[in-house]
């Protein structure tokens, strides 16, 4: 039982830096992860390396093919217009929901939240900020007594942490995301659903339009094969 804890433990821990290092840039689309090289690296045997990549292969983040093992995935426009489709629908609902509940614990989370974020705007260091930034969603959504959706939601907000550290990390974004977060936390306190929900939809699409520029100037992050529909109206 210990050994198999000690197992889990550093698994979570390898899958943990591995995932910061795909997020961030350092193994780009179509990189080999060689389970022996990685243990020799995290100087540990194979077994909690192989357990790390099955984590990182159910999240997205990388592909376990025959006689090659481990593969960082490409970003798919397709998958990238799918979730964020579903974010500016599934998260509007929550929204909506969430409003005319909110008390006064949940705005002193949303402002913990807020300021953290806006912590983060400060110090640059966009390495925390696909977390951040769900973590802000979520408080927002505090409200709503649909839990269903809002456990769809988080999920659609952890594969967007790739895309959201992508976008922050190549455009100017940073800035504009904090200042739009301030604005929907102020109309959520008014309890101005209309404005609110115009508010994120923008927000939401405006992630997808500065991801799909930049996917635009480095194609080679784009999966082969996928047609991107950047730039179209959202289906729902």
């Amino acid at each position: 039982m210990a050994n198999s804890l000690t197992h889990r433990t550093l698994s979570s821990a390898i899958a943990d830096r591995l995932r910061q290092s795909i997020l961030g840039g350092e193994y780009a689309a179509g990189t080999q992860l060689r389970q022996d090289a990685l243990a020799s690296s995290f100087s540990v045997s194979r077994i909690p390396v192989r357990e790390a990549l099955f984590q990182l292969e159910a999240e997205g983040l990388v592909q376990i093919e025959p006689h090659k093992g481990a593969v960082v995935t490409g970003i798919s426009m397709e998958e990238v217009d799918d979730v964020f489709d579903l974010r500016t629908a599934l998260e509007a609902r929550l929204l909506a929901d969430s409003i005319p509940n909110l008390t006064d614990a949940d705005f002193v989370r949303i402002d913990a939240a807020r300021e953290a974020f806006d912590r983060m705007v400060a110090s640059g260091d966009i390495s925390v900020s696909g977390g951040l930034n769900a973590e802000l969603h979520m408080a927002f959504y505090a409200g709503a007594k649909l839990p269903k959706t809002a456990a769809i939601v988080a999920g659609l907000l952890q594969t967007s942490d790739r895309y959201t550290r992508l976008q922050l990390s190549s455009t100017k974004g940073l800035a504009k995301a904090g200042r739009e977060h301030r604005e929907l936390a102020a109309l959520c306190r008014k309890r101005d659903a209309a404005g609110a929900l115009a508010l994120l939809k923008a927000h939401i699409e405006a992630v997808r339009a500065d991801l799909a520029a930049v996917l635009k100037r480095t194609p080679g992050l784009v999966t082969e094969g996928r047609a991107s529909n950047a730039g179209r109206k959202p289906r729902v």
